[in-house]
């Protein structure tokens, strides 16, 4: 793959800083040189440059927009995804794979500079990395991150502290929110991977799943973004193949192959004590996931919409 994934991100960068006071950011830049653009921690931020947000996480290799649902069954708006570059856009990039820590400070990473720094063991799978002039992050987190932080990540990929360019919003925000609903292609991808399905065999991908409410704290965002995804998640996947290995894989990739599934994600992290890392892996995907073979042209589908415990999530 050579998509140059940092360099389209920095041409978004460049986009939302002309439209700073507009799209209600605020751009920052310390002494190391580190430009951070504040999206949602005191500046309000909102659903634009959520919109910008999700395709510097996807390196622009996706378009995300905000859509009316198409069913009756839920009314409000859905985020929807469309990629023809799925495994650059989801997996080299758009894959909170990065926890960042600092003294008191953590952060979920995600955004092109994690196939700079290519720490995770993902990228020697779909074997990319990228050696960028400049990089961009996004941190889900409510703090800004310190100095020391962004040095330490810009070591990590390679690159002075002054060519790092990081988007930072808290999950509860509105950019924050939107751009972690925007994620529906890229659970699915992932769980494919985690089930041993070829990701060479993935041709493109699109998605939906409900916007929800605001919540009122981090926490609470964390519970209705990922149920949006868990019970109200809609992708198609293009794939090519033998219809054999995709009818044996697909009743496992859906969400509710999980043991966990079935209860609102608040309720669920409830029982492990807010350790995101103790739920089960399996339960982190869309609810409704379709595979369409090119090669034979069959479309498989797996499980269903679940709008009764989408409800439940977003006190409709």
């Amino acid at each position: 793959m050579n998509y140059e994934l940092n360099l389209h991100a920095a041409s978004l960068c460049r986009e939302i800083e002309a439209r700073a006071t507009e799209l209600q950011v605020t751009q920052h830049s310390l002494p190391c040189g580190t430009t951070i653009f504040d999206c949602g921690i005191v500046s309000p931020g909102g659903q634009e440059v959520g919109l910008l947000l999700a395709r510097v996480c996807l390196a622009d290799l996706a378009e995300v927009s905000i859509l009316a649902s198409e069913t009756s069954q839920w009314p409000g708006e859905v985020v929807a995804v469309t990629t023809d570059s799925p495994i650059a856009a989801c997996m080299a990039s758009q894959y909170a794979g990065w926890q960042v820590t600092g003294e008191k400070y953590f952060a979920m990473g995600s955004g092109p500079m994690r196939a700079a720094a290519a720490r995770e063991p993902l990228f020697e799978e779909i074997g990319f990395q990228e050696q960028p002039n400049t990089c961009v992050g996004v941190l889900e987190t409510a703090k800004m991150p310190p100095e020391e932080v962004c040095r330490e990540i810009a070591a990590k990929c390679g690159v002075e502290p002054g060519k790092l360019t990081l988007l930072v919003a808290p999950t509860r925000s509105i950019a924050g929110t939107l751009q972690v609903v925007a994620r529906s292609v890229e659970t699915a991808l992932h769980k494919l991977h985690e089930l041993g399905f070829s990701l060479y065999c993935v041709v493109g991908g699109r998605g939906t799943a409900p916007l929800p409410p605001i919540a009122e704290d981090d926490l609470a965002a964390i519970g209705l973004t990922n149920d949006a995804i868990l019970y109200g998640g809609y992708v198609l996947i293009e794939v090519r193949g033998d219809d054999g290995s995709i009818e044996e894989i697909g009743p496992k990739i859906p969400s509710s192959a999980s043991h966990d599934y079935g209860r609102p994600f608040a309720d669920v992290l409830a029982q492990y004590d807010n350790d995101f890392y103790q739920v089960d892996p399996l339960l982190f995907s869309a609810a409704k996931v379709k595979l369409h073979n090119l090669d034979t042209g069959n479309t498989f589908s797996f499980g269903e919409l679940n709008y009764e415990v989408l409800r439940q999530s977003f006190g409709e």
